[in-house]
């Protein structure tokens, strides 16, 4: 008989570039990525031959890492990825971001499909955690993560 694995969750809170809620998988980048040149917004892989998650899709996972990088054209791939489906499900940063908020509350106010943008302490949120972002009684954002034991 095989048992469950049961997960163990932390929680934290952070502030809203731009509110929502999402689930997924988290993918964790120590180093900035760039949507412009660095995403292919049809499918969401990364393309950025410099970037260590070459091949890689964002597409539905929670993306974690301390900033976006360059090019104000980031904000129209980000909005463009969320129209097709090929986005994040959720971004979290360590510091803000205004490029990428861009994107997202564009693409929320062309598209009505909104992609929550959270800065808060990404330390110890490692690739493949559960990550939930909620929306707290002060309007701050949640983010529950689930780990496996160990």
């Amino acid at each position: 008989m095989t048992r469950p694995v049961e997960t163990r969750a932390v929680e934290r809170s952070g502030t809203f570039q731009l509110a929502g809620e999402a689930e997924g998988q988290a993918l964790v980048f120590s180093q900035p990525l760039s949507f412009w040149g660095g995403i292919d917004a049809e499918t969401g892989a990364i393309t950025d031959h410099s970037h260590p998650g070459l091949g890689q899709t964002v597409a539905g996972k929670i993306l974690v890492m301390p900033s976006g990088r360059g090019s104000s054209s980031s904000s129209s791939v980000l909005a463009e990825a969320i129209r097709r489906g090929t986005a994040p499900a959720g971004i979290l940063l360590e510091r803000p971001d205004p490029i990428l908020a861009v994107g997202a509350i564009v693409a929320e106010f062309l598209y009505d499909i909104r992609m929550p943008l959270v800065v808060c302490d990404i330390g110890d949120i490692a690739s493949g955690d559960s990550i939930a972002i909620g929306i707290g009684a002060d309007g701050r954002a949640t983010i529950s993560i689930g780990r496996l034991p160990g």
